[in-house]
């Protein structure tokens, strides 16, 4: 396979008539065939991002040497150590959405590993202050907070009413892509009901 090849079949991964030539999955209905272009062209741009994020945090979590639920632990971490704000365990497997258990050893990996500290709550006699040390804020810094000010660039260069619009699209699709309907029987995603236009059908499109 050349790399032309390789390009090609990356970019029609994402294209409807590739993914779904049948209409299986999406109902055309009410969609031109330039309005399918150009979702096309949409897919293919957030599969564009999607996979340099996965290469970008690939590449931080090997330079931090931690997997993926300890750097959003990090990144969590770094966020209260910039708004001096002290983080319990509680709060952080809150936001990891793990039990205490795995918080816990979660964290004992950390401390073991230089990351974070534990000391007693300022204000919480039962409870501990989790921080993050210097030493590891600086270098999540100058590899996470990087990417996502990169990610404030690219936004900051759009009008206010196209932030709106990728705002809403975003929040669409993680809506439908979270909705419980998403999966239930007998919902717009069962292809016995069908869909509306430009809807799911019976399960989402690469």
């Amino acid at each position: 396979m050349t790399e032309q090849d390789a390009e090609l079949d990356a970019a029609s991964v994402y294209r409807l008539d590739a993914s779904d030539p049948h209409g299986r999955l999406v109902d055309r209905t009410g969609l031109t065939t330039a309005d399918v272009a150009q979702i096309d062209r949409l897919m293919a741009a957030v599969g564009r991002l999607n996979d340099v994020e996965r290469r970008m945090a690939d590449q931080a979590q090997q330079y931090m040497r931690l997997n993926a639920t300890d750097m959003r632990a990090i990144h969590f971490l770094v966020v209260a150590a910039y708004r001096d704000e002290a983080v319990t365990p509680g709060a952080l497997a809150r936001y990891l959405g793990i039990a205490s258990a795995s918080t816990t050893k979660l964290l004992d990996r950390l401390e073991a590993g230089g990351h974070i500290t534990r000391t007693a709550h300022p204000t919480d006699r039962r409870s501990q202050a989790v921080r993050v040390t210097p030493r590891t804020q600086e270098a999540a810094t100058t590899t996470v907070g990087r990417v996502q000010s990169r990610r404030y660039g690219a936004a900051a260069d759009l009008t206010p009413d196209e932030r709106e619009t990728v705002i809403r699209f975003l929040d669409a699709t993680a809506t439908a892509l979270a909705g419980p309907e998403a999966d239930a029987p007998g919902s717009a995603a069962d292809p016995s009901r069908g869909g509306g236009r430009g809807r799911q059908v019976d399960g989402p499109v690469p």
